[in-house]
């Protein structure tokens, strides 16, 4: 990752469109981002553009604009515009952004366009620019653990919570996941293991990691034991108060009082 630092570094002093490549999750988002804050247009807002799921029609407008509506690239003049999964635009669009992005680059105040996309083949391949590839969190494990320790410290601090870091347990799976969702999944999984243990080390049950058990507890022991660790989490942060943890939990008072009743948790425990 280091080296997508260094060549983003690199690229923030120069006009070029940039393409970033890897899967949804891997932080192509974060290096946009990055570059736009460390360019000379840093002082103009970065505009971003998600195109999945949109119809042609509303693509084209919200790129370009129509006679009532401006488009993202005159929004972003003068700074950068961030299209993301610039690959679902349809063929047409995909055209008149190439031809955009050509102008551009000979146009000075012209908005930089930075995109992402899974793969720099078929159509985006011809879309000008340089090309930056970050590769999955499968790929570089060496960065689990900082990314994971970055998670939660930012997380800790949020829920008002004293974590004093991962069991040895949890470094291990940490770095056994294949982490199919990059970098988005473990962040999501260090903030729902917070919210699950409360205080103290992070454990690996508390990030839904596996363990070298064999054994693998029924649905309704799992369902059960999460629901216990969560209850437990909400007493401990509401010292005990019930009306309070079932407001955090957006649940009905008497029915947060039968969660408890069913796990067995003491809320007195918890006050003082």
């Amino acid at each position: 990752m280091q080296a997508v630092v260094d060549q983003a570094s690199s690229l923030a002093r120069s006009n070029d469109p940039v393409l970033l490549i890897g899967p949804s999750g891997s932080g192509r988002k974060h290096v946009a981002r990055a570059i736009h804050q460390w360019s000379t247009r840093a002082g103009v807002p970065l505009v971003e553009l998600c195109v999945a799921g949109m119809a042609e029609p509303i693509q084209l407008r919200e790129l370009l604009g129509d006679g009532s509506t401006q488009g993202a690239l005159v929004r972003a003049e003068g700074g950068s515009l961030l299209i993301e999964g610039v690959d679902h635009l349809a063929p047409d669009v995909l055209t008149r952004l190439i031809e955009s992005v050509r102008e551009a680059a000979a146009t000075p105040g012209r908005a930089r366009v930075l995109a992402t996309v899974a793969s720099d083949e078929g159509r985006v391949a011809a879309i000008p620019g340089q090309r930056i590839q970050i590769a999955p969190l499968s790929d570089r494990t060496e960065d689990v653990l900082p990314l994971a320790a970055h998670f939660l410290a930012e997380f800790a601090a949020q829920e008002s919570v004293e974590i004093v870091g991962f069991s040895a347990d949890a470094r291990r799976w940490l770095i056994e996941e294949r982490w199919t969702g990059n970098v988005r999944e473990l962040r999501e999984r260090v903030r729902q293991a917070i919210r699950l243990a409360g205080q103290g080390a992070i454990s690996a049950e508390a990030l839904m990691l596996s363990t070298e058990s064999d054994e693998v507890p029924s649905f309704k022991d799992a369902k059960r034991a999460f629901e216990t660790r969560y209850v437990e989490g909400l007493l401990r942060r509401c010292s005990g108060n019930i009306s309070r943890a079932a407001r955090m939990a957006k649940k009905d008072r008497k029915d947060f009082y039968d969660v408890i009743r069913r796990t067995g948790v003491d809320p007195g425990h918890f006050r003082g």
